[in-house]
């Protein structure tokens, strides 16, 4: 099978796995949303399609489960995660193909990397959005809101990511490698 078609189909199995895990963690009131359920395979399509798919997929899929299900808010929520989400899947995706290695450590260097630019890239838009709106968006909101609400996400982020990284490692479906072996597989 076409190697682009392998990560065409892998990318929308993301998207749909995106669309549905809130429904799942949805049903935990107190803690639902605040384990960031779309973020997961946003990551996970950078990580293993490549930075193009990975934010593509992270730019479509708060827009998509908006438009389909009401949820999350269009305005401003959708439309910020579009930002945020397309900036995990680009950034982890990309660091992660640049890196010397492909290892756990080179993982959470990404994954951490990546969790940084997009809730920064999430606050410039909440910020603009809302100031164009009429609302306010002030620092103690923006650190309130992408870092101690989100901190049950970012925890179960840099858990299971790394453990399905592992996983895939070990049954040789998407294997840890050195720039060297790449280069190798490549020609």
């Amino acid at each position: 099978m076409d190697q682009s078609l392998k990560k065409i189909t892998v990318a929308a199995m993301f998207l749909a796995l995106g669309l549905i895990l809130p429904f799942f963690t949805g049903q935990i009131p107190q803690i639902g949303s605040k384990l960031l359920p779309m973020h997961i395979p946003v990551f996970l399509c950078g990580l293993i399609c490549g930075w193009k798919y990975g934010g593509l997929v992270g730019f479509i899929l708060p827009l998509l489960r908006s438009a389909l299900f009401g949820m999350p808010v269009f305005f401003p929520s959708a439309t910020a995660m579009a930002f945020e989400l397309m900036t995990y899947g680009a950034v982890s995706g990309f660091l992660y193909s640049i890196s010397k290695w492909h290892c756990v450590r080179a993982l959470y260097r990404c994954l951490i990397s990546a969790m940084l630019a997009g809730r920064i890239v999430w606050g410039i838009v909440q910020y603009i959005q809302l100031g164009l709106s009429g609302g306010v968006f002030t620092w103690q909101i923006f650190l309130t809101s992408a870092f101690i609400d989100a901190i049950i996400g970012v925890i179960l982020q840099l858990i299971l990511i790394p453990c399905i990284m592992v996983v895939l490692n070990r049954s040789r479906l998407k294997n840890f490698e050195s720039i060297e072996e790449r280069k190798i597989e490549e020609s």
